[in-house]
């Protein structure tokens, strides 16, 4: 019999030209180290990354430069690119106006209902997904003054989000729930996963550099996945991301999953 439990259900959604949901593979993506606005480094990197078996590729955009240098860069590649959004909602305007596949915000730090509008309505307008990164190092204050930066605060943070999007007519959602340590990472996954039918997105924040980044991710992603939650995945190291791509398809290998 084997360890790993059947994947469960989830609403399907599209990131580019990659499906993502119960119906689709497993996914392996990554995230360039590379400042965005510096078009050179970061399309090589992401060629990289792509030859490597990257499905996703997720960019930083902290400032307009760099949501502007997206246009550039989705010319020159050929997977998805997912624009990583903190707080100011006119990046994800101009992120998605540049061609972005897709937007990771944290509906509860981009501040007013309006503001959170504004950007639900443009990823329609586009076709794009969002996704949902709730870390626990950065909870709304009311649910961290409650909860903590407990599993429970986090999946607290996750279905509040949810709702707000749900409520604006949006459903093409992913999440994300990520913690530095292993334990609080599983245990909120475990938590979300019977509550809806989100596609979730699955890593652990700050593993680290190569033997502890890998062991926690190892460990973390893999009892996920065994528990049959998951349909994306990122293995998140301190070094070149290609060995993020490798390792995310050796922990895929290791469940017999791909």
């Amino acid at each position: 019999m084997s360890l790993v439990k059947p994947r469960r259900k989830t609403r399907q959604i599209k990131v580019g030209n990659v499906a993502v949901g119960s119906e689709a593979p497993i996914c392996v993506q990554s995230m360039t180290n590379t400042p965005t606005e510096d078009v050179t480094a970061t399309v090589d990197q992401i060629r990289a990354l792509s030859r490597a078996g990257c499905e996703i590729v997720r960019v930083a955009v902290p400032d307009m430069a760099d949501a502007l240098a997206i246009k550039q860069i989705k010319d020159r590649i050929d997977i998805p690119l997912i624009a990583d959004i903190h707080f100011d909602f006119r990046l994800a305007l101009a992120s998605a106006e540049a061609g972005a596949d897709g937007l990771r915000i944290n509906p509860g730090n981009i501040g007013t209902r309006e503001k959170i509008k504004k950007v639900v309505d443009c990823a329609k307008a586009h076709g794009l997904p969002i996704r949902v990164g709730v870390n626990a190092g950065s909870l709304e204050k009311e649910i961290e003054k409650t909860y903590g930066t407990t599993a429970e605060g986090m999946v607290k943070s996750a279905l509040s989000n949810i709702r707000i999007l749900e409520d604006l007519g949006f459903y093409d959602i992913k999440v994300s729930l990520k913690a530095s340590d292993v334990e609080r990472t599983v245990r909120a996954y475990e938590m979300l996963a019977p509550k809806t039918d989100v596609p979730l997105h699955v890593g652990v924040t700050e593993a680290g550099g190569l033997y502890a980044g890998i062991t926690k991710s190892a460990l973390g992603i893999g009892m996920i996945l065994a528990k049959g939650i998951g349909d994306t995945i990122r293995v998140s190291l301190t070094r070149d991301p290609v060995e993020e791509i490798r390792t995310g398809f050796e922990i895929l290998r290791a469940l017999s999953i791909r």
